[in-house]
């Protein structure tokens, strides 16, 4: 039986979408470039701009190749339109809240960032959401098509609202980021945990497709988790995975004590605060890192039992140091199931790089499936 071919709408469709991930890739291109790069004709490409500019996905920047006396004919460059549109980055941590806009090609057009006191409360955080996207928005002069956000707080997985656990140290009560931006985004608005986007963001910066199944570990001013299985990760029926404050393992004196309170009887909190004083910590005598060392190995003794990860990633201002990293794998080469530990790779605001970089998928996505040519 004869294969079935593909319908010309089906093969122009497919095309037009690989034209518009090369111009995302490349920021401009000649037909020529793009007959090369998308391995298709000078004559298809030329056809495949065309309808793209007509959609008003592509437009003709101006811009000439020096052609002439010998060196070929002018060829003219193109990019993706202006108005195909942004996305916003957003990351609410203790410390403020940054907003980033970002475009199709990867970069950040405009940063906002406004600064929350401590303790935070709900109507200051959220004026300083609305005074960061207001700000991008009078800089760009248009609507972000979409939205990523990042909280330092438990996020619920149906409605997105931020949720008040006993003992985290940053609370600002039930929040609404998703309803605070609607009225800056025309698109769909994606909130999740800090410490789920920086796993995420650490697994796309190893490149390494085998690392599917491991557990990160945030050691902060707050403490959480994020598992990773089979390369997705796992945010648990109401989105609260990964809360390992309340995880019960082995305090200073020997006894049974969740995790959250070894900080409290080694005196390593903040004053009238559940945050974990983190240059306190760093720079207490090795019995007070090997006592938090060993709290936190029982921690990781739990997860590895549930979760089955091929290592432990830590991250965070105080589990990343060398010293620490040193005592957790001395601490954990005593469990019975020992997992290899590392420190993560990017530590200076991993859980933005991972919401930016979903907000960038996400863009390429939307200018391709809702306003790009479709199969037939």
């Amino acid at each position: 039986m004869d294969a079935v071919k593909p319908s010309s709408e089906l093969v122009r469709a497919v095309t037009d979408e690989n034209v518009l991930r090369a111009l995302m890739r490349h920021s401009r291109l000649t037909r020529a470039e793009l007959a090369g790069t998308v391995d298709i004709s000078k004559p298809t490409a030329g056809e495949s701009v065309r309808r793209l500019a007509e959609r008003g996905l592509v437009i003709d920047t101006g811009e000439r190749t020096p052609g002439g006396r010998g060196r070929g004919r002018v060829g003219s460059y193109y990019s993706l339109a202006p108005g195909v549109g942004t996305a916003l980055a957003i990351d609410i941590a203790p410390g403020g809240v940054v907003a980033e806009c970002v475009d199709a090609y990867g970069d950040t057009v405009t940063r906002a960032a406004e600064g929350i006191n401590r303790p935070a409360e709900p109507a200051q955080v959220a004026a300083a959401l609305r005074a960061a996207v207001t700000a991008i928005h009078d800089h760009i002069g248009q609507i972000p098509r979409l939205a990523v956000v990042s909280a330092a707080d438990p996020v619920d997985r149906a409605t997105g609202r931020l949720l008040q656990l006993p003992d985290a140290p940053f609370l600002v009560g039930e929040l609404d980021p998703a309803e605070i931006l609607r009225p800056y985004v025309t698109g769909p608005i994606t909130v999740d945990n800090d410490v789920n986007w920086a796993a995420r963001a650490e697994r796309d910066e190893s490149g390494d497709p085998a690392l599917a199944d491991f557990a990160y570990l945030f050691l902060g001013e707050g403490l959480g988790c994020a598992v990773s299985s089979d390369g997705e990760i796992r945010r648990g029926h109401t989105g609260l995975a990964g809360e390992i404050a309340h995880l019960v393992t082995t305090g200073p004196d020997g006894s049974a004590v969740r995790l959250i309170e070894v900080f409290e009887q080694l005196g390593l909190r903040r004053p009238d605060s559940t945050a974990i004083d983190v240059e306190k910590l760093l720079a207490g005598a090795p019995p007070v890192r090997g006592a938090v060392a060993r709290a936190v190995s029982g921690a990781l003794s739990a997860i590895v039992a549930l979760a089955d990860p091929r290592e432990v990633i830590v991250g965070g201002p105080w589990g990343s140091h060398p010293d620490m990293i040193d005592a957790l794998r001395s601490a954990f080469a005593e469990a019975p199931r020992s997992t290899p530990i590392r420190a993560a790779t990017l530590t200076e605001q991993p859980s933005l790089i991972g919401a930016r970089r979903a907000a960038i998928t996400g863009l390429r996505t939307a200018i391709i499936a809702m306003h790009g040519p479709r199969a037939g």
